[in-house]
């Protein structure tokens, strides 16, 4: 992305460090993320919607609390007070609440499986199409190839794993609908995001004005559904993990890495999240992968791996213009 590009340039040093620090800073990110699902099985009496949405409150107000401190609100305030900021602020909430949203009723419609490969695995495109149509992105053969790769094998994983479950999914055309449309609001939000923090504006501060707005707008959702499951003791330490560690912690790693990291690099570093999540089914939940999920485990993070290692030397200093140009490429 060549705003990231010129912002290292213009400090002289070398980036790629920066850069892979970045891309591990999502990984881990991913990695708690793919954390929900085995988390959110002991929660009895919860629903998919209840939560979504307490995991984005708690979270909002956690990353809210984190801006507000971070130099008394300097950056926040900064944030806000900036008129362009506001539509993108108000659009990365909406895409927010429409993620987490249409996901679990895309799940309930065409099976869980089916509507985590076709979200996750749309994320990286949408947001690959979001750059180029803006003219904030070009698209290596690098990316392209890192991200085939990690869609496969996240289909594979996911579908694989269907071989002992012994449940009918359906490939429901509304399901596939609404798993396109939280595909696209993700990509939606990474893009904002990451375009408020190239322009200057601090991590902390965009975390926390993007889903501290979500937050307000997932209050309803919090409210028609069954909540009771919150009010027990096991109920209230599954929803600060879930609010805290996994979308407090988890975004606040997320848009760390956007500072160096292409939004498009970082949604396919996002597609670790399943990896995580089957791995965690099979040591706690007694899951059993079959060799079709063995093979996509194994695709996903060799592409992966791919995606954030170093791209070899770097042209010598006397082409200097050439470099730029280069740099101008993801990944």
């Amino acid at each position: 992305m060549s705003q990231h590009t010129f912002i290292r340039r213009a400090s002289g040093k070398d980036s790629s460090p920066s850069v892979r620090q970045g891309g591990a800073g999502i990984l881990v990110a991913a990695s708690l993320w793919g954390t929900t699902g085995t988390v959110q099985a002991f929660a009895d009496g919860s629903s998919p919607y209840s939560i979504a949405a307490i995991r984005i409150i708690i979270g909002g107000l956690t990353l809210l609390a984190f801006a507000a401190a971070a130099r008394r609100g300097a950056g926040l305030r900064r944030l806000v007070a900036d008129r362009r900021n506001r539509l993108l602020i108000a659009l990365g909430a909406v895409a927010i609440a429409v993620y987490q949203t249409a996901f679990f009723v895309a799940a309930g419609r065409t099976g869980v499986a089916v509507g985590t490969v076709v979200t996750i695995g749309s994320a990286p495109v949408f947001t690959g199409l979001i750059g180029l149509a803006a003219r904030r992105t070009v698209l290596s053969g690098r990316w392209a190839l890192a991200t085939a790769g990690a869609v496969a094998g996240c289909a594979l994983l996911i579908g694989g794993g269907l071989t002992g479950g012994g449940r009918d999914t359906g490939a429901e055309p509304a399901g596939i609908a609404l798993a396109l449309l939280s595909g696209l609001s993700y990509a939606v939000y990474a893009t904002t995001a990451s375009v408020l923090i190239t322009r200057g504006e601090e991590d902390r501060a965009v975390a926390g004005a993007l889903f501290g707005a979500a937050a307000v707008l997932l209050v309803p959702v919090l409210l028609a559904g069954p909540a009771g499951w919150l009010l027990t003791g096991s109920g209230a330490l599954i929803a600060l993990y879930l609010g805290v560690i996994t979308t407090g912690g988890g975004y606040l790693l997320f848009a760390r890495g956007l500072r160096t990291t292409p939004a498009t690099t970082a949604t396919t570093l996002t597609l670790a999240e399943p990896a995580v999540a089957a791995v965690l089914g099979t040591v706690l939940l007694d899951e059993h992968l079959g060799a079709a999920a063995l093979a996509g485990l194994a695709l996903l993070a060799a592409s992966l791996i791919v995606l954030i290692a170093p791209a070899g030397p770097r042209a010598p200093r006397r082409n200097h213009g050439q470099r730029e140009r280069r740099g101008n490429k993801l990944v």
